[in-house]
């Protein structure tokens, strides 16, 4: 067991908590661990996609919009790779998917204060401290924290729908890439969802299709293939202005916005759009056979069903009510992540105070509403969308979230925090 306790432990290493430990990263006011149960830091492997684009600035790294001179600045990751004008040349602020995973693998190499292969069996709250049951290989140890911070991320979702289809011909979207080659050999292909994940998925398999792969097919119940609302008034909402007037709001306003704004989270980004929409004309004018390809909006999947030829989906049009069947050699299911459960936190449950939907109460400053008795305190990175809103998950917040927790830890401002990121007033006059 640890003798003096950390101020803080931070549980799952994503971006979110890598980000808490880089701007730590030289703190003295603040002694700070990042344990993850995986071997080595990685990010969306599954969906690195060559051409893939971040869909924020480089600026949404994991330090600059706190402090842009940072030493684990984007910029900084350039400047040491011997990059850095190359990246200026290109004139794309959006850097791929794939260099920015290459980016935080570059910071996590230089943060002592992350611990690989540390599984966080059971957390306990002992009096004075959280006290940490870490399963390690071959030992078991007990680390302690004055306050925590939970960044385990979400894991892929599957509807019930879909539910119980067999291994060999269903896969999540999030392991498309480990499992390409496998479908590529399918003589047909279905793809349901339609954000952004589902679009990459459908775009690399239409480009497959011309080259002579397999039939396509690419269903969402949404009305439309929609697009993400980058608009730049709109973007204004995953600002911390607009993340101050959400939380002020009251429960059922906020659970109402939070569905009429998925479309700034949700969509597709306009340039997916567009590579989709050229690779079905191209497809068009060539001569050749080619397998054939569907896209279809308004249908809900109400049931799959494993044939001996195939997998027989039965799809429900929104708009007629009516129900068809549709058969397929292999899904792809594009259909988003939800919260890790959290069953190391079994003995903390109690002491957390809930809202009247049974979700968490989740304070302005990040930190989990608990009673009394629990006098450290439990901060989320990206479980706050029904008390941060729309900006909850956006890497542009990242940076000023962590700056807040780590000055609220502290009881003092270690981090300016920015007094005006809006043009848009939110809230009424006066």
């Amino acid at each position: 067991m640890t003798s003096d306790p950390y101020d803080v432990i931070a549980i799952g290493c994503g971006p979110f908590n890598l980000g808490l430990a880089a701007l730590a990263h030289g703190l003295d006011e603040v002694n700070l661990a990042v344990l993850d149960s995986r071997p080595e830091f990685t990010w969306h492997r599954g969906l690195m996609f060559d051409d893939a684009m971040l869909q924020v600035s480089f600026l949404a790294d994991l330090v600059s919009l706190v402090e842009p001179a940072h030493p684990l600045s984007f910029l900084s990751y350039l400047r040491d790779n011997d990059r850095l004008y190359q990246f200026y040349v290109r004139e794309k602020f959006h850097p791929t998917r794939r260099e920015y995973e290459a980016y935080l693998r570059w910071c996590a190499a230089q943060l002592e204060s992350l611990h690989f292969g540390h599984h966080v069996a059971a957390v306990v709250w002992d009096g004075d401290a959280f006290a940490l049951t870490v399963e390690r290989p071959g030992s078991t140890e007990v680390f302690r924290a004055r306050h925590l911070v939970l960044g385990v991320g979400t894991e892929p979702a599957v509807p019930a729908a879909l539910a119980g289809l067999p291994e060999e011909r269903f896969l999540h979207s999030a392991d498309y890439l480990f499992r390409r080659e496998d479908l590529l050999c399918a003589g047909r292909v279905t793809v349901v969802g339609s954000g952004q994940s589902g679009a990459e998925c459908a775009l690399d398999l239409l480009r497959a299709n011309v080259a002579g792969g397999p039939g396509v097919s690419w269903l969402t119940r949404t009305p439309s293939f929609t697009p993400l609302d980058y608009s730049k008034l709109v973007l204004e909402m995953t600002t911390p202005s607009y993340v101050d007037y959400f939380h002020a709001l009251g429960e059922p306003t906020r659970d109402r916005l939070v569905k009429e704004q998925w479309r700034h989270y949700k969509g597709i980004s306009s340039e997916t759009l567009e590579d989709i929409h050229d690779v079905l004309y191209q497809r068009d004018l060539g001569n050749s056979a080619v397998a054939p390809i569907e896209l279809q909006v308004g249908v809900a999947v109400e049931a799959a069903v494993a044939r001996p030829d195939g997998i027989e989906l039965t799809l429900r049009h929104t708009d007629s009510g009516r129900t068809f069947q549709h058969v397929t050699d292999a899904v792809v299911a594009a259909t988003g992540y939800r919260n890790r459960p959290l069953p190391f936190l079994s003995a903390i449950d109690p002491l957390v105070r809930r809202d009247a939907a049974g979700r968490w109460v989740i304070n302005r400053d990040h930190s989990v509403g608990t009673h009394d008795a629990l006098t450290g305190r439990l901060f989320v990175s990206n479980a706050d969308l029904h008390s941060h809103g729309v900006a909850a998950p956006d890497l542009g917040i990242g940076a000023i979230r962590n700056a807040t927790i780590l000055n609220s830890v502290a009881g003092r401002e270690l981090f300016r925090l920015p007094k005006s990121t809006a043009f848009t007033s939110f809230a009424l006059p006066g």
